[in-house]
């Protein structure tokens, strides 16, 4: 097995961000479609995507794509995929599935004609008739978009997200992916003042961290490839030796992450030092309109409130034009700010440099970017 092909999946709206992430991973076949991103790699490419992509959500192994309109179409042509080439003979293969805009539309009966047919493959390569399933788990999902069957197996376990660190966090917690592709956005660079006046658990300082220092958000956790029979460890070896080797851990950083409850401040500190980083990040409990600082340059990064409640909306709104009076002035800093509130420039007092479509969660929302004067080039 020389190559296989890779898709990393992506919220809506960041693709072309983990787009990039592959590209500077050193893979050049690459094809950007709505949700996902498909890549060639070596096998060893499925260590180093689940340890660098910062924004992606999943990253699957394609194993097979065809026309189907029939039951039997979906059966035939999924049975004569290599599906031993993969799955062990004592793996765990679930499949779960999706359809949309397709002739087969039942995704129960879809699964259980897949389930047959591999099992039906296995059968002829490993040479027994009953699957204890006992083994390493290698999801199958089968996803139906207007006739077209995409086949994959999940290589990445729990999603892309779970970094590791973040044990604890608020009820309405922002995803670790987005959160980094929020800072891929900005102009921020190591050597500047980061700040997220909205800390909460701590997500967006962390990943600022990570980024700063250049280490793998993958690091610290297991997936589930680890397990496969067939992936050498030494691809796995190589992979975090490669992760370690590119980290700068001596890189200083200037982080400050403040939120207005202290018990968010003692949530995020302790996510922090979960994630390596005791003294690199500081954490204070503010009110946004007592920000002040001296630092010439810096960028703000904040996920504030919405006021999706009626109950909010009047907190909201004063929140917002404290934002403006807060940091509007700083016109050497540049400040980024996630919202669904679509009066957002109004109250803060300023129109957008850029707005950006993202999705937090499942709610659209806008990404203001107000952009500060550059540095003086050194």
């Amino acid at each position: 097995m020389n190559t296989v092909k890779l898709i990393a999946t992506a919220a809506m709206g960041l693709e072309a961000i983990v787009a990039d992430e592959v590209r500077a991973l050193g893979y050049t076949n690459v094809k950007v479609e709505n949700g996902k991103i498909i890549f060639d790699a070596d096998p060893s490419g499925i260590a180093r995507a689940n340890l660098w992509l910062r924004t992606a959500d999943r990253v699957k192994l394609l194993v097979g794509e065809f026309k189907a309109t029939s039951f039997e179409e979906l059966f035939e042509q999924t049975k004569a995929l290599p599906w031993a080439d993969y799955i062990s003979k004592d793996a765990e293969f679930p499949v779960i599935g999706k359809s949309v805009k397709s002739t087969l539309y039942s995704v129960p009966d879809c699964q259980a004609i897949v389930k047959k047919a591999v099992v039906e493959s296995l059968k002829k390569r490993h040479k027994i008739e009953w699957f204890e399933e006992e083994g390493a788990l290698q999801r199958i999902e089968v996803a139906i978009l207007k006739d077209l069957v995409t086949l994959t197996i999940d290589t990445s376990g729990t999603g892309l997200h779970k970094r590791g660190y973040r044990y604890l966090h608020n009820e309405a917690p922002l995803k670790e992916t987005l959160a980094a592709a929020m800072i891929k956005l900005t102009n921020w660079t190591p050597d500047r003042t980061f700040v997220d006046p909205f800390c909460g658990s701590g997500t967006i300082p962390i990943e600022a961290a990570m980024i700063g220092q250049n280490i793998a958000p993958g690091i610290n956790r297991e997936f589930a490839f680890e397990n496969w029979e067939w992936f050498k460890q030494e691809w796995t070896d190589r992979a975090l030796e490669e992760a370690e080797d590119l980290a700068k851990y001596d890189q200083p950083l200037q982080i400050l992450g403040t939120d207005i409850d202290h018990k968010m401040i003692e949530l995020a500190s302790n996510n922090a030092i979960e994630a390596g980083f005791p003294d690199q990040i500081t954490f204070k409990q503010m009110q946004v309109k007592d920000f002040t600082t001296r630092d010439e340059y810096g960028v703000v990064v904040g996920n504030p409130p919405y006021g999706e409640r009626m109950q909010e909306k009047n907190y909201v709104e004063n929140l917002y034009r404290e934002l403006g009076r807060t940091f509007r002035p700083l016109d050497t800093w540049s400040a980024y700010f996630i919202t669904s509130y679509e009066h957002f420039e109004k109250l803060y007092g300023a129109k957008a440099t850029k707005k950006r479509k993202l999705y937090n969660g499942n709610i659209r929302t806008d990404f203001y970017q107000y952009w500060g004067k550059r540095p003086p080039r050194k």
